[in-house]
């Protein structure tokens, strides 16, 4: 199946700075590949300031961007057509693009953290902790009170820059309760705990203090394991960045394409993807 506008081929790409260790482009176009779709996916390195020149560049070639750091709340403020969850995140993750403009700003990131952790852990969520205060800490913290959490601990390693992440996660519907502690020293509380911090600042004392949560929910998926992800044994349930990439691109690849997603089809090109960089030599 082709699809094309005019000579060219439908484009996605995925843009932010760094870039370069982005899977994105090897799930999407293991999804087209899968449902015969000749369409480009390209990763893009793009910094703040350049987001906006970029988008006033797009033609009618283009159907869709994913958005990673230091993009999602920058994109936010360019936005004209926001989703209620992006609203409600502070964030944005997905534009959806036609003729050229975006006519849609999306949050996949939410709902793909609901489906991550669903797909792993069936229990119930009370209370859960975040570790980081920035944009994906909201959409992992309003996950987190999706799955039924009413108090979300963030712990920060800069506590007086999460003020706005702490104001998105307490918007939720549910009226959450929510305080913000440092990452240094915080007790990690609740059935859950999502990090969105790098492996560098998982230290040992942050790990012990993890020891006895039940699930732990990194969403880094690049050095991998994590010290968090590492330490995790026994009875408790480890959910990946992978798990969140690959169900937040799903969402993505079907704004995109009006097509279901083969999910399974881009899962197994990650983890090969993922494998291939972990092997020695």
């Amino acid at each position: 199946m082709r699809h094309r506008v005019g000579r060219c081929l439908l484009r996605c790409a995925v843009l932010g700075d760094p870039i370069a260790h982005s899977l994105s482009p090897t799930l999407h176009r293991a999804g087209y590949a899968a449902l015969g779709l000749e369409w480009e996916y390209d990763a893009v390195r793009v910094g703040e300031e350049g987001l906006g020149p970029f988008l006033d560049r797009l033609d009618g070639s283009w159907r869709g961007l994913s958005l990673t750091m230091p993009l999602k709340r920058r994109a936010l403020a360019l936005a004209t057509a926001v989703s209620d969850r992006a609203h409600l995140a502070g964030a944005v993750n997905t534009l959806v693009v036609e003729d050229g403009a975006v006519v849609l700003a999306d949050n996949t990131d939410l709902p793909g953290a609901v489906a991550a952790v669903r797909e792993r852990y069936g229990g119930p969520v009370t209370t859960g902790t975040v570790l980081g205060g920035g944009a994906t800490a909201a959409s992992t913290g309003l996950a987190l009170c999706e799955l039924g959490a009413t108090a979300v601990r963030l712990l920060a390693r800069t506590p007086g820059r999460a003020a706005d992440t702490a104001a998105a996660i307490a918007a939720h519907p549910s009226a959450p309760h929510v305080e913000v502690l440092p990452l240094a020293g915080g007790e990690v509380v609740g059935e859950v705990v999502v990090s969105t911090v790098p492996a560098a600042a998982q230290d040992a004392g942050l790990v012990a203090r993890s020891a006895s949560t039940p699930v732990v929910f990194d969403v880094v998926y690049d050095p991998w394991p994590t010290p968090l992800a590492a330490a995790v044994g026994g009875d408790r349930v480890l959910v990946g960045g992978l798990d969140l990439l690959v169900h937040q691109a799903v969402l993505q690849f079907e704004l995109f394409t009006g097509q279901p997603a083969p999910l399974d089809a881009m899962r197994e090109a990650g983890e090969r993807q993922l494998a291939s960089r972990q092997a020695p030599g």
